[in-house]
């Protein structure tokens, strides 16, 4: 959770940083049908699906890679590019199971 702590201060900053005139976030807004998947993006590791999904996370504009991912599924991992003054980015990790 110290590493989503530390994510969480740099939206606040880029938030912050946005009201002067820097590049705006952009929200990615995640959903998949296994929810306590785990999430990473940009190798800073996030928490559950359920956890993100309920927050939210602000991306500042670039591209980010997203990878969701448990034990006994396929790992869903997609670039995605967030660019400013665009909506929200929608994103929905389907897993598959890992046939036994």
């Amino acid at each position: 959770m110290a590493r989503s702590a530390s994510l969480l201060g740099a939206v606040v900053l880029a938030l912050a940083l946005g009201a002067c005139g820097a590049p705006q976030t952009v929200s990615l807004r995640l959903r998949s049908n296994v929810p306590d998947a785990l999430v990473t993006i940009d190798d800073q590791h996030l928490g559950t699906v359920k956890y993100v999904g309920k927050r939210g996370v602000a991306l500042p504009p670039g591209t980010h890679r997203v990878t969701v991912e448990k034990v006994g599924y396929s790992p869903f991992d997609k670039l995605v590019e967030a660019t400013a003054g665009e909506g929200p980015i929608e994103l929905d990790a389907a897993l598959e199971p890992i046939p036994e």
